[in-house]
Protein backbone atom coordinates (compact mmCIF):
# COMPACT_ATOMS: atom_id res chain seq x y z
CA UNK A 1 0.00 0.00 0.00
CA UNK A 2 3.03 2.28 0.29
CA UNK A 3 2.99 2.63 -3.49
CA UNK A 4 -0.30 4.58 -3.35
CA UNK A 5 -0.97 8.12 -2.21
CA UNK A 6 -3.52 8.59 0.56
CA UNK A 7 -6.12 9.73 -1.99
CA UNK A 8 -5.54 6.76 -4.29
CA UNK A 9 -5.49 4.32 -1.37
CA UNK A 10 -8.94 5.48 -0.26
CA UNK A 11 -10.25 5.33 -3.83
CA UNK A 12 -8.93 1.82 -4.39
CA UNK A 13 -10.16 0.58 -1.01
CA UNK A 14 -13.69 1.85 -1.61
CA UNK A 15 -13.90 0.12 -4.98
CA UNK A 16 -12.57 -3.13 -3.53
CA UNK A 17 -15.11 -2.97 -0.70
CA UNK A 18 -17.93 -2.54 -3.23
CA UNK A 19 -16.55 -5.33 -5.42
CA UNK A 20 -16.66 -7.65 -2.43
CA UNK A 21 -20.15 -6.60 -1.38
CA UNK A 22 -21.60 -6.96 -4.87
CA UNK A 23 -19.87 -10.17 -5.90
CA UNK A 24 -22.76 -12.44 -4.97
CA UNK A 25 -25.42 -9.88 -5.95
CA UNK A 26 -24.28 -8.39 -9.26
CA UNK A 27 -21.05 -10.00 -10.44
CA UNK A 28 -20.72 -7.75 -13.49
CA UNK A 29 -20.97 -4.60 -11.39
CA UNK A 30 -18.50 -6.10 -8.92
CA UNK A 31 -16.13 -6.65 -11.84
CA UNK A 32 -16.52 -3.02 -12.90
CA UNK A 33 -15.62 -1.85 -9.39
CA UNK A 34 -12.53 -4.07 -9.43
CA UNK A 35 -11.54 -2.62 -12.80
CA UNK A 36 -11.99 0.88 -11.38
CA UNK A 37 -9.66 -0.05 -8.51
CA UNK A 38 -7.11 -1.34 -11.02
CA UNK A 39 -6.96 2.02 -12.79
CA UNK A 40 -5.20 3.51 -9.75
CA UNK A 41 -3.85 0.41 -8.03
CA UNK A 42 -3.09 -2.02 -10.85
CA UNK A 43 0.40 -2.77 -9.55
CA UNK A 44 -0.95 -4.16 -6.29
CA UNK A 45 -1.37 -7.93 -6.01
CA UNK A 46 -4.61 -7.56 -4.04
CA UNK A 47 -6.13 -5.51 -6.85
CA UNK A 48 -5.14 -7.98 -9.57
CA UNK A 49 -6.62 -10.72 -7.38
CA UNK A 50 -9.89 -8.78 -7.11
CA UNK A 51 -10.09 -8.22 -10.86
CA UNK A 52 -9.42 -11.90 -11.49
CA UNK A 53 -12.01 -13.19 -9.04
CA UNK A 54 -14.72 -10.78 -10.10
CA UNK A 55 -14.04 -11.50 -13.79
CA UNK A 56 -14.38 -15.20 -12.98
CA UNK A 57 -17.67 -14.62 -11.17
CA UNK A 58 -18.90 -12.57 -14.15
CA UNK A 59 -18.02 -15.40 -16.57
CA UNK A 60 -15.12 -13.65 -18.29
CA UNK A 61 -12.77 -16.61 -17.95
CA UNK A 62 -10.05 -15.35 -20.29
CA UNK A 63 -9.73 -12.08 -18.37
CA UNK A 64 -9.87 -13.90 -15.04
CA UNK A 65 -7.08 -16.22 -16.12
CA UNK A 66 -4.85 -13.33 -17.20
CA UNK A 67 -5.37 -11.44 -13.96
CA UNK A 68 -4.90 -14.45 -11.70
CA UNK A 69 -1.73 -15.42 -13.53
CA UNK A 70 -0.43 -11.91 -12.84
CA UNK A 71 -1.53 -12.13 -9.21
CA UNK A 72 0.23 -15.47 -8.84
CA UNK A 73 3.43 -14.07 -10.35
CA UNK A 74 3.40 -10.96 -8.16
CA UNK A 75 2.42 -12.61 -4.88
CA UNK A 76 3.70 -16.17 -5.19
CA UNK A 77 0.33 -17.29 -3.79
CA UNK A 78 -1.00 -20.58 -5.20
CA UNK A 79 -4.47 -20.30 -3.60
CA UNK A 80 -6.31 -19.57 -6.83
CA UNK A 81 -4.87 -22.40 -8.91
CA UNK A 82 -8.24 -24.22 -8.83
CA UNK A 83 -9.96 -21.11 -10.21
CA UNK A 84 -7.31 -20.86 -12.94
CA UNK A 85 -7.89 -24.50 -13.86
CA UNK A 86 -11.63 -23.84 -14.08
CA UNK A 87 -10.95 -20.78 -16.25
CA UNK A 88 -9.10 -23.00 -18.70
CA UNK A 89 -12.13 -25.26 -18.74
CA UNK A 90 -14.32 -22.22 -19.33
CA UNK A 91 -12.25 -21.25 -22.36
CA UNK A 92 -12.61 -24.74 -23.82
CA UNK A 93 -9.14 -26.06 -22.92
CA UNK A 94 -9.65 -29.14 -20.70
CA UNK A 95 -6.23 -30.56 -21.62
CA UNK A 96 -4.50 -27.35 -20.50
CA UNK A 97 -6.63 -27.41 -17.35
CA UNK A 98 -5.46 -30.92 -16.50
CA UNK A 99 -1.87 -29.94 -17.24
CA UNK A 100 -2.05 -26.99 -14.83
CA UNK A 101 -3.69 -29.14 -12.16
CA UNK A 102 -0.74 -31.51 -12.34
CA UNK A 103 1.93 -28.86 -11.77
CA UNK A 104 4.08 -29.38 -8.64
CA UNK A 105 2.56 -26.33 -6.92
CA UNK A 106 -0.93 -27.72 -7.47
CA UNK A 107 0.08 -31.08 -6.04
CA UNK A 108 1.07 -29.36 -2.78
CA UNK A 109 -2.41 -27.97 -2.13
CA UNK A 110 -4.20 -29.27 0.94
CA UNK A 111 -7.58 -28.89 2.66
CA UNK A 112 -10.18 -26.66 0.95
CA UNK A 113 -7.83 -25.73 -1.92
CA UNK A 114 -7.17 -29.40 -2.69
CA UNK A 115 -10.90 -30.14 -2.58
CA UNK A 116 -11.64 -27.31 -5.00
CA UNK A 117 -8.87 -28.48 -7.30
CA UNK A 118 -10.24 -32.03 -7.20
CA UNK A 119 -13.68 -30.82 -8.28
CA UNK A 120 -12.49 -28.68 -11.17
CA UNK A 121 -10.01 -31.35 -12.27
CA UNK A 122 -12.84 -33.88 -12.21
CA UNK A 123 -14.84 -31.49 -14.36
CA UNK A 124 -11.97 -31.25 -16.86
CA UNK A 125 -11.86 -35.04 -17.17
CA UNK A 126 -15.61 -35.04 -17.69
CA UNK A 127 -15.15 -32.46 -20.44
CA UNK A 128 -12.96 -35.06 -22.15
CA UNK A 129 -15.51 -37.81 -21.52
CA UNK A 130 -13.28 -39.75 -19.11
CA UNK A 131 -15.65 -40.53 -16.23
CA UNK A 132 -13.32 -42.99 -14.52
CA UNK A 133 -10.53 -40.43 -14.28
CA UNK A 134 -13.11 -37.85 -13.17
CA UNK A 135 -14.18 -40.11 -10.31
CA UNK A 136 -10.61 -40.88 -9.29
CA UNK A 137 -9.79 -37.16 -9.21
CA UNK A 138 -12.32 -36.75 -6.39
CA UNK A 139 -10.86 -39.53 -4.25
CA UNK A 140 -8.74 -37.29 -2.05
CA UNK A 141 -8.25 -37.40 1.74
CA UNK A 142 -10.91 -34.71 2.15
CA UNK A 143 -13.53 -37.06 0.66
CA UNK A 144 -14.39 -38.41 4.13
CA UNK A 145 -17.91 -39.69 4.68
CA UNK A 146 -17.48 -39.34 8.45
CA UNK A 147 -16.30 -35.74 8.53
CA UNK A 148 -17.97 -32.66 7.05
CA UNK A 149 -16.09 -29.61 5.83
CA UNK A 150 -17.72 -26.54 4.24
CA UNK A 151 -16.97 -27.96 0.79
CA UNK A 152 -18.12 -31.50 1.64
CA UNK A 153 -21.72 -31.27 0.34
CA UNK A 154 -20.48 -30.25 -3.12
CA UNK A 155 -17.73 -32.85 -3.06
CA UNK A 156 -20.17 -35.58 -2.00
CA UNK A 157 -22.68 -34.52 -4.66
CA UNK A 158 -20.06 -34.56 -7.41
CA UNK A 159 -18.88 -37.99 -6.31
CA UNK A 160 -22.38 -39.44 -6.14
CA UNK A 161 -23.24 -38.12 -9.62
CA UNK A 162 -20.20 -39.80 -11.12
CA UNK A 163 -20.88 -43.06 -9.30
CA UNK A 164 -24.39 -43.01 -10.72
CA UNK A 165 -23.09 -42.24 -14.22
CA UNK A 166 -20.80 -45.26 -13.91
CA UNK A 167 -23.68 -47.51 -12.85
CA UNK A 168 -22.63 -47.83 -9.21
CA UNK A 169 -26.09 -46.94 -7.94
CA UNK A 170 -25.86 -48.29 -4.38
CA UNK A 171 -22.71 -46.32 -3.64
CA UNK A 172 -24.17 -43.26 -5.36
CA UNK A 173 -27.24 -43.36 -3.13
CA UNK A 174 -25.10 -43.57 -0.01
CA UNK A 175 -23.07 -40.48 -0.94
CA UNK A 176 -26.19 -38.61 -2.10
CA UNK A 177 -27.77 -39.17 1.30
CA UNK A 178 -24.60 -37.88 2.94
CA UNK A 179 -25.02 -34.53 1.17
CA UNK A 180 -28.06 -33.64 3.28
CA UNK A 181 -26.41 -35.07 6.40
CA UNK A 182 -23.42 -32.78 5.87
CA UNK A 183 -25.59 -29.76 5.08
CA UNK A 184 -27.55 -30.27 8.28
CA UNK A 185 -24.35 -30.60 10.32
CA UNK A 186 -22.85 -27.50 8.71
CA UNK A 187 -26.01 -25.41 8.63
CA UNK A 188 -25.73 -24.93 4.89
CA UNK A 189 -27.93 -25.60 1.86
CA UNK A 190 -31.53 -26.15 2.93
CA UNK A 191 -30.44 -25.64 6.55
CA UNK A 192 -28.67 -22.31 6.01
CA UNK A 193 -29.80 -19.17 7.83
CA UNK A 194 -30.48 -16.12 5.65
CA UNK A 195 -27.41 -13.95 5.10
CA UNK A 196 -27.63 -10.39 6.38
CA UNK A 197 -25.43 -7.71 4.81
CA UNK A 198 -24.70 -4.63 6.87
CA UNK A 199 -23.89 -1.63 4.69
CA UNK A 200 -22.12 0.54 7.22
CA UNK A 201 -20.84 3.89 6.03
CA UNK A 202 -17.96 3.55 8.43
CA UNK A 203 -16.62 0.69 6.32
CA UNK A 204 -16.17 3.03 3.37
CA UNK A 205 -13.36 4.80 5.18
CA UNK A 206 -11.43 1.58 5.74
CA UNK A 207 -7.76 2.23 5.07
CA UNK A 208 -6.69 -1.39 4.64
CA UNK A 209 -7.08 -3.05 1.27
CA UNK A 210 -9.90 -5.62 1.56
CA UNK A 211 -9.60 -8.90 -0.31
CA UNK A 212 -12.49 -10.00 -2.49
CA UNK A 213 -11.81 -13.66 -1.70
CA UNK A 214 -12.50 -12.96 1.98
CA UNK A 215 -16.12 -12.11 1.22
CA UNK A 216 -16.55 -14.67 -1.56
CA UNK A 217 -19.17 -17.16 -0.31
CA UNK A 218 -17.79 -20.63 0.27
CA UNK A 219 -20.19 -22.16 -2.24
CA UNK A 220 -18.71 -19.96 -4.97
CA UNK A 221 -15.09 -21.11 -4.50
CA UNK A 222 -14.85 -21.87 -7.36
CA UNK A 223 -18.19 -21.78 -9.20
CA UNK A 224 -19.22 -25.02 -10.77
CA UNK A 225 -20.32 -24.53 -14.35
Amino acid sequence: MTTLTDTNRKWVAKHLVMAGRLLDIDSQLAFEHALAASRRGGRLAVVREAVGLTAYAAGDYAEALRELRTYRRISGDQTHLPVMVDCLRGTGKPDKAIELAQEPEAQKLTGPARAEMAMVLSGAYQDRGDLVAALEALEIPELDINRAYPFSPRLYAAYSELLEALGRDEQAQRWRHQVSVAERALGTGAFEDPEILDFDEEDEDEQLMPRVKDVLPVHERPAQR
